[in-house]
């Protein structure tokens, strides 16, 4: 059984497009409408007009039409009602399958992975996203090539240039091969910059803020470090990380990143060209799961988001579960709940600024896990030991004996083993002789 809205629209500019759902006996009527919902988003942000919706019921995929042929030809007659020039799947398609649904409608074919690249195309502004993104479209189209893509082509000049029969195809599918190479290659050398301004930030205590798209980690990270970062009701506001300093105080230096967000059936080759950027989580001590409590999938928002940190294999780092847009929720148990499920848990509204104070001392109590405490001596070259501590810790006291200092100080452990190795390679000095016998207060 076939189900669909029609919204009749003025003809203008805008693409007209036509969404469809493919639901299973297995699935819930809401799953598939909410998976829809977030399809009309994509689209939206992507700049297309939404002409119909549409869910069919089916009890297996055609191999050939994905939606059955019957059905396509019924979408043939449906897109010349509604004037539509696009229709967008809410699944994958097959090169064949999309290739077989434009010869039977006559109308262009893309799917759910297509339409997140162009939004990704759309909203890259920096050197590196553009790169990412072009890669990934190029990745996603080698498969799909056909005689269409004869605009790729560029005449060559020198005697020779041409083996004698080449399709027109071959020499496509060439210069794409060659401009992925070429892409690999500049996006190399992108992360060898990004990595060296990682390690200049490798001895400061980095959060990072991961989770769904749109559930509203740019929003907090401006209201926790005071910035302007954009922010917009839509999908994949920002791609690139951003990073602000986060004042805790004078217990320790802290970064906050903001990372791009993820989103269901997200492309694989798309995670692969983004992973450079991802990975700034990778380098965080802690991170803070941004979920939109108010989304009625966010449950299962949340398991998508914990499926890609286990592809990048940042799982096991420490998480506090930060549970956003409290203020559009009126069922008050839900807390209870989900209080008992993720000991790790807080409840804010970022845009109202409810209980981020809340947050901001669960933060803390992660940077304290992360200090020690310690007493020891300094008697030579005081400016330039001083510096060194400063640079991987917060002084906390210094009182003055006959010939040296006493110093209580806090460093976090994994710059305790950094400290060491600094002062004995630059200055030849040992601290009350060694660090095992400083004393060590845990907080």
């Amino acid at each position: 059984m076939q189900n669909f809205v029609i919204e009749k629209t003025k003809k203008n500019q805008q693409e007209r497009a036509i969404l469809i759902a493919v639901r299973f006996s297995y699935q819930q009527r809401g799953e598939i409408e909410n998976s829809l919902d977030e399809l009309a988003l994509l689209t939206n942000t992507a700049g297309a007009k939404i002409v119909a919706r549409i869910v069919q019921e089916r009890k297996h995929i055609d191999p050939a039409h994905f939606i059955g042929k019957g059905k396509a030809k019924e979408l043939s007659g449906l897109t010349k009602k509604l004037c539509a020039d696009l229709i967008i799947l809410d699944d994958d398609l097959s090169p064949a399958q999309t290739k077989n649904l434009e010869n039977l409608t006559g109308t262009k074919v893309i799917d759910r992975s297509s339409l997140i690249l162009d939004v990704f195309a759309k909203r890259a502004k920096t050197k590196e996203a553009k790169t990412q993104v072009e890669l990934a479209q190029l990745n996603y189209l080698l498969p799909r090539l056909t005689r269409q893509w004869t605009h790729l082509s560029r005449q060559e000049g020198g005697i020779g240039t041409r083996g004698p029969g080449e399709k027109q195809l071959e020499v496509d599918r060439r210069l794409i091969q060659k401009r992925i190479k070429l892409l690999t290659i500049e996006l190399g050398k992108i992360q060898k910059q990004r990595n060296t301004r990682r390690q200049a930030r490798k001895d400061i205590y980095k959060i990072a803020l991961v989770g769904y798209t749109n559930t509203g980690k740019s929003t907090l990270l401006n209201v926790l470090t005071e910035s302007n970062v954009l922010t917009e009701n839509r999908l994949f506001a920002t791609l690139d990380p951003t990073i602000r300093a986060l004042n805790l105080g004078n217990l320790t230096r802290c970064l906050i990143i903001d990372t791009v967000g993820f989103i269901r059936k997200l492309p694989h080759h798309l995670i692969a060209s983004f992973r450079s950027t991802i990975e700034e989580a990778a380098t965080a001590d802690l991170l803070l799961h941004v979920v939109d409590i108010s989304n009625p999938l966010f449950i299962d928002q949340v398991d998508t988001v914990k499926q890609v940190l286990i592809e990048l294999k940042i799982e096991t780092k420490p998480i506090i579960m930060v549970f956003n847009k409290i203020d559009l929720i009126k069922e008050s148990t839900i807390y209870t709940r989900l209080k008992q499920e993720y000991e790790q848990s807080v409840f804010i509204s970022a845009e109202k600024g409810y209980f981020l104070q809340t947050l901001v001392e669960q933060i803390k109590k992660f940077c304290h896990q992360e200090m020690i405490q310690l007493e020891f001596v300094v008697r030579d070259n005081t400016g330039a030991v001083f510096s060194e501590l400063r640079s991987l810790g917060v002084i906390l006291d210094v009182s003055c004996g006959e010939d040296e200092l006493q110093v209580k100080y806090k460093i976090s452990r994994i710059n305790l083993k950094k400290l060491e190795t600094r002062l004995q390679k630059k200055f030849n000095l040992i601290l009350d002789k060694n660090l095992k016998e400083f004393k060590v207060e845990l907080n």
